[in-house]
């Protein structure tokens, strides 16, 4: 399994190169992970926010967190100082959930992935780390000519890939894949033919990554299909089942961004 996409908190206890980006976030709570970060963040870190700056604008259909425009984005990220070679280092305070959306956001961009901090902001302030107040100005760096996002489908992609028989994973909790509950989209259940692993089940209850073993069990034979589509409720949490898949060297999966929140807007 390849680590190097990993950060260890301790590395985070002296000086270090990498710009630091600040990604909690809550969905009950929209400002909570901004307040958060104005309490006490990692050193230098600076925050950037689920639905103002890692998604777009909501509309009819798309789902509930779609893709910012690659422009826009790029442009928020060069206004922390962030360009296509940046070493960069993300964190969350729930399991990689809203890390994972930023490395796969700059992945697709073609940026230089960030390493997401495994056990996140708990795991550093275990480790000795000394939460900070003080909010670094912005950088406001050059914007590059940003390309489209790759790796993704909207709902014609989708079924395109499922008619040429692609996997199709559905990564939110079991309850809201069998339709029992559904606390956030209008209706329940999950897209026909679809296999549930939620995106829970990469880490531990602590946020640490699974080991290899741990990531395989977790995927199980759906490592030995041809072609992943991931997708969870609206494209966010999808992406830390997509991060694992890296990991163990499936990197051709894609994101059906809109996920649920889009099919069923449909319906």
């Amino acid at each position: 399994m390849d680590r190097s996409l990993l950060a260890e908190p301790e590395e985070l206890l002296g000086e270090s190169d990498a710009l630091i980006v600040d990604c909690r976030f809550s969905l009950a709570d929209p400002d909570e992970g901004r307040a958060l970060y104005r309490q006490g963040h990692i050193p230098g870190a600076v925050y950037l926010d689920l639905n103002r700056d890692l998604s777009g604008p909501v509309g009819e259909h798309g789902g509930r967190h779609p893709l910012p425009d690659p422009e826009d984005f790029a442009a928020t990220l060069a206004n922390c100082g962030i360009g296509p070679d940046t070493l960069v280092i993300a964190y969350d305070d729930n399991r990689l959930a809203f890390a994972a959306r930023l490395w796969w956001l700059m992945h697709s961009l073609g940026y230089r992935p960030p390493r997401l901090l495994d056990g996140g902001y708990q795991a550093f302030l275990a480790a000795g780390g000394e939460a900070c107040i003080d909010i670094p100005e912005p950088s406001l760096g050059q914007v590059p000519k940003a390309p489209a996002f790759s790796g993704y489908c909207d709902i014609d992609g989708l079924r395109a890939l499922q008619a040429a028989g692609a996997m199709l994973v559905d990564s939110r909790e079991e309850k809201r894949f069998e339709g029992l509950e559904e606390p956030i989209d209008p209706v329940a259940g999950h897209i026909p033919g679809a296999i549930n692993r939620p995106w829970q089940g990469v880490t531990t209850d602590s946020g640490r990554l699974r080991d290899a073993g741990g990531l395989q069990g977790h995927w199980g034979d759906a490592l030995e299909a041809e072609q992943l589509v991931v997708y969870c409720g609206s494209g966010v949490t999808a992406c830390v089942n997509l991060f694992s898949l890296t990991l163990l060297g499936r990197e051709d999966a894609t994101l059906y961004a809109g996920s649920w929140s889009d099919w069923c807007s449909y319906l």
